[in-house]
């Protein structure tokens, strides 16, 4: 089902450089569910891209599957966009980066799609030192396919069926900073005041910029042990139709200072807590940002700010010499020489 969205702008909205308001960012109204953190995160980059004053199509939106690929729509209406198969975005990311080298390549990622499916191509996109931004929408579950729990569930969690996660978590900002990205930061999708200039940094990052992003899923919430539970109901009564029912949820915010932690409340009870980093806090440092993540994880706690940045890495261009015109503005007679001056190429290797 498809709704359409009111086209009507108030007068007064504040319009960028471009005389654009942010109105002109958004894109479809959300399918997800309601409360989904995922919304906070397409409205920060909405925010983030209307306030750096970037033409929408100056920017390629890329994401493969999931709920959090699916975010992409809800953001950017006028930009290019491509959702590719699962946990292959990344390849498909770096192939349009060398053919167009000029767009802003923004990533919308899942913990399913880059922590399992495609976490070998995760690992080689932040080898490749790639100019994008790479958003995780990290929930700790497989949302489109009811809820299984994914690689960055924390050993010992359940999920709604009551399975439980016998393995070690997955922490892709560690990964990210043991690769090499030169671009690392964690956040919540709730704290927008720390989301949105993050991301405004990330898409002015030459580089690989790499943010995971907390985001509560609102529709796996319910009480396993309960009589009135979605598995239990569906599990004994005879339907003529698949239906389920996602409860409406209040988005979850908060405003965290700086140097401090706060509690979370999620929306199926548990608790998370969130410390933003210092003010002063030292983000050159790669070492001691691997070692800062572990140890706020040993005591229970969540990182979040900008971890780590190397403003002077190569990037992915430099580190290949690529030609400074774009492949597709490459005219048809360099692309493609001749059948002599082949010939002679394929001599040199005789």
């Amino acid at each position: 089902m498809s709704f359409a969205k009111s086209k009507f702008r108030h007068k007064s909205l504040p319009v960028n450089d471009l005389g654009l308001t942010y109105r002109d960012y958004e894109g479809a109204i959300s399918t997800l569910c309601a409360g989904c953190g995922h919304d906070s995160i397409s409205s920060a980059i909405i925010h983030a891209c209307a306030e750096l004053s970037i033409e929408p199509h100056k920017i390629a939106k890329m994401s493969g599957i999931g709920c959090s690929s699916k975010a992409p729509n809800y953001f950017l209406n006028n930009s290019h966009g491509f959702n590719t198969v699962h946990g292959r975005m990344p390849s498909v990311t770096t192939g349009a980066n060398l053919a167009n080298k000029d767009l802003t390549y923004l990533a919308m990622s899942g913990d399913g799609d880059s922590a399992s499916i495609g976490l070998g191509q995760f690992a080689h996109v932040v080898r490749r030192q790639l100019n994008m931004v790479y958003m995780v929408a990290n929930n700790g579950v497989y949302g489109l396919t009811k809820g299984q729990l994914a690689a960055t569930s924390d050993r010992g969690v359940k999920n709604k069926t009551g399975d439980t996660s016998l393995f070690n978590d997955i922490d892709l900002c560690t990964m990210a900073l043991q690769l090499g990205a030169s671009f690392v930061a964690r956040c919540f999708s709730g704290d927008k005041a720390q989301l949105v200039p993050i991301i405004k940094a990330a898409i002015a990052h030459q580089g690989f910029a790499f943010i995971d992003i907390i985001s509560p899923c609102v529709t796996f919430n319910n009480h396993p042990g309960s009589t009135r539970s979605y598995d239990y109901v569906q599990e004994h009564v005879t339907t003529g139709a698949v239906t389920d029912f996602v409860p409406i949820k209040e988005e979850i915010t908060a405003q965290i200072p700086e140097g401090e932690f706060e509690d979370i409340c999620l929306h199926d009870g548990s608790v998370i807590r969130i410390h933003k980093l210092d003010k002063g806090y030292d983000t050159s440092n790669r070492l001691k940002a691997m070692t800062d993540v572990e140890e706020h994880k040993q005591r229970g706690e969540i990182l979040t700010g900008l971890l780590y940045l190397n403003p002077t890495a190569s990037t992915f261009h430099e580190l290949n010499n690529t030609a400074d015109t774009p492949m597709n503005q490459v005219k048809q007679d360099l692309l493609c020489p001749g059948e002599r001056v082949l010939g002679s190429i394929n001599d040199s290797f005789r």
